[in-house]
Protein backbone atom coordinates (compact mmCIF):
# COMPACT_ATOMS: atom_id res chain seq x y z
CA UNK A 1 0.00 0.00 0.00
CA UNK A 2 2.90 2.55 0.64
CA UNK A 3 4.98 1.48 -2.46
CA UNK A 4 1.69 2.03 -4.26
CA UNK A 5 1.45 5.81 -2.66
CA UNK A 6 4.78 6.08 -3.38
CA UNK A 7 5.13 4.92 -7.06
CA UNK A 8 1.54 7.49 -7.62
CA UNK A 9 3.42 10.20 -6.31
CA UNK A 10 6.40 9.92 -8.39
CA UNK A 11 4.40 9.46 -11.44
CA UNK A 12 2.86 12.84 -10.59
CA UNK A 13 6.05 14.98 -9.48
CA UNK A 14 7.49 13.35 -12.68
CA UNK A 15 4.51 13.99 -14.99
CA UNK A 16 4.63 16.99 -17.91
CA UNK A 17 3.13 19.95 -16.95
CA UNK A 18 -0.60 20.55 -17.88
CA UNK A 19 -1.50 21.99 -20.53
CA UNK A 20 -2.74 25.54 -20.19
CA UNK A 21 -6.56 26.29 -20.14
CA UNK A 22 -7.94 27.97 -23.22
CA UNK A 23 -8.74 31.56 -23.33
CA UNK A 24 -12.30 30.72 -23.56
CA UNK A 25 -11.83 28.64 -20.42
CA UNK A 26 -9.89 30.99 -18.85
CA UNK A 27 -12.77 33.76 -19.66
CA UNK A 28 -15.44 30.90 -17.65
CA UNK A 29 -13.03 30.56 -14.68
CA UNK A 30 -12.05 34.23 -14.40
CA UNK A 31 -13.81 36.57 -15.56
CA UNK A 32 -17.73 35.25 -16.53
CA UNK A 33 -18.96 35.48 -12.56
CA UNK A 34 -18.94 39.38 -13.26
CA UNK A 35 -18.91 40.00 -16.87
CA UNK A 36 -21.15 37.07 -17.75
CA UNK A 37 -20.78 34.50 -20.35
CA UNK A 38 -22.23 36.95 -23.23
CA UNK A 39 -19.92 39.64 -21.67
CA UNK A 40 -23.13 41.90 -20.76
CA UNK A 41 -22.10 42.55 -17.18
CA UNK A 42 -23.28 42.92 -13.91
CA UNK A 43 -25.76 46.03 -14.08
CA UNK A 44 -24.61 48.60 -11.83
CA UNK A 45 -21.35 47.22 -10.97
CA UNK A 46 -19.48 45.97 -13.78
CA UNK A 47 -19.49 47.29 -17.39
CA UNK A 48 -20.35 45.85 -20.20
CA UNK A 49 -17.56 44.11 -22.30
CA UNK A 50 -19.97 43.09 -25.56
CA UNK A 51 -20.24 46.08 -28.00
CA UNK A 52 -17.49 48.08 -26.25
CA UNK A 53 -14.35 46.65 -25.07
CA UNK A 54 -12.44 46.43 -28.14
CA UNK A 55 -12.62 50.47 -28.00
CA UNK A 56 -10.10 50.90 -25.90
CA UNK A 57 -7.45 49.13 -28.62
CA UNK A 58 -7.74 52.12 -30.57
CA UNK A 59 -4.98 53.79 -28.35
CA UNK A 60 -1.93 52.80 -26.02
CA UNK A 61 -3.45 54.38 -22.81
CA UNK A 62 -6.57 52.22 -24.00
CA UNK A 63 -4.71 49.05 -24.31
CA UNK A 64 -2.90 49.72 -20.72
CA UNK A 65 -6.04 50.48 -19.26
CA UNK A 66 -7.49 47.04 -20.10
CA UNK A 67 -4.16 45.12 -18.41
CA UNK A 68 -4.23 47.79 -15.38
CA UNK A 69 -8.40 47.07 -14.16
CA UNK A 70 -7.69 45.29 -11.23
CA UNK A 71 -9.71 41.87 -11.95
CA UNK A 72 -7.29 41.80 -14.93
CA UNK A 73 -4.12 42.88 -13.24
CA UNK A 74 -4.57 40.90 -10.36
CA UNK A 75 -5.76 38.04 -11.86
CA UNK A 76 -3.75 34.81 -11.30
CA UNK A 77 -2.71 33.50 -14.41
CA UNK A 78 0.71 34.29 -15.84
CA UNK A 79 1.51 37.30 -18.53
CA UNK A 80 1.24 35.24 -21.55
CA UNK A 81 -2.02 33.38 -20.62
CA UNK A 82 -3.70 36.97 -19.83
CA UNK A 83 -2.60 38.25 -22.78
CA UNK A 84 -4.41 35.32 -24.74
CA UNK A 85 -7.34 36.11 -22.75
CA UNK A 86 -7.35 39.48 -23.26
CA UNK A 87 -7.14 39.00 -27.05
CA UNK A 88 -9.31 36.66 -26.77
CA UNK A 89 -12.09 38.98 -24.52
CA UNK A 90 -12.07 41.85 -27.71
CA UNK A 91 -12.43 40.01 -30.30
CA UNK A 92 -15.18 37.63 -29.12
CA UNK A 93 -16.77 40.23 -27.10
CA UNK A 94 -16.25 43.17 -29.74
CA UNK A 95 -14.72 42.39 -32.89
CA UNK A 96 -16.53 45.39 -34.76
CA UNK A 97 -15.00 48.08 -32.83
CA UNK A 98 -11.15 46.25 -33.23
CA UNK A 99 -8.66 48.77 -33.78
CA UNK A 100 -7.39 48.82 -37.42
CA UNK A 101 -3.83 46.72 -37.23
CA UNK A 102 -4.80 45.45 -33.67
CA UNK A 103 -1.44 44.20 -32.69
CA UNK A 104 -2.53 41.26 -30.19
CA UNK A 105 -1.11 41.74 -26.25
CA UNK A 106 2.40 40.65 -25.16
CA UNK A 107 3.72 39.03 -22.27
CA UNK A 108 6.06 41.60 -22.01
CA UNK A 109 3.33 44.60 -22.34
CA UNK A 110 0.93 42.93 -19.63
CA UNK A 111 3.73 42.08 -16.91
CA UNK A 112 4.62 45.56 -17.28
CA UNK A 113 1.13 47.42 -16.65
CA UNK A 114 -0.13 45.33 -14.45
CA UNK A 115 2.07 45.92 -11.31
CA UNK A 116 0.44 49.19 -11.16
CA UNK A 117 -3.42 47.98 -11.23
CA UNK A 118 -5.58 51.51 -11.42
CA UNK A 119 -7.10 52.52 -8.23
CA UNK A 120 -9.99 54.86 -9.51
CA UNK A 121 -10.89 52.38 -12.56
CA UNK A 122 -14.50 54.59 -13.37
CA UNK A 123 -12.89 58.03 -13.72
CA UNK A 124 -9.77 56.14 -16.13
CA UNK A 125 -12.17 54.65 -18.28
CA UNK A 126 -14.40 57.50 -18.41
CA UNK A 127 -11.54 59.91 -19.18
CA UNK A 128 -10.68 57.41 -21.97
CA UNK A 129 -14.29 57.14 -23.41
CA UNK A 130 -14.92 61.17 -23.39
CA UNK A 131 -11.98 61.05 -25.98
CA UNK A 132 -13.86 59.29 -28.57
Amino acid sequence: MIARGIAVALACALAPPALAWSPATNYRLHCEGCHLADGSATPGKVPALAGSVARFSHSAEGREYLVRVPGVANATLDDADLAALLDWTLRRFDLAHLAPGFAPYTAEEVARWRRQPLVDVTAARRRLLDRE
